[in-house]
């Protein structure tokens, strides 16, 4: 799978399942590495990235509003 993964809801309920299915696959990537953190950014109400991120300590996901 490649990073970021940016991906656009339609309700709560597809939000949580999303974001949580995304961060878990970020997780596998960056426990193999290493090296990145995760970085989950809100770029409106129904879009979001999930990236592994050199900025973001590893074992660290952090959330970031861009809006």
């Amino acid at each position: 799978m490649n990073f970021p993964l940016t991906f656009t809801v339609t309700d709560r309920q597809s939000m949580d399942s999303q974001l949580d299915a995304a961060v878990s696959v970020a997780r596998k990537h960056a426990m193999a590495g290493r090296q990145h953190g995760i970085l989950v950014t809100r770029h409106g109400a129904d879009k979001f990235t999930v990236a592994l991120s050199d900025a973001v300590p590893f074992g660290v996901t952090r959330e970031h509003q861009a809006w």
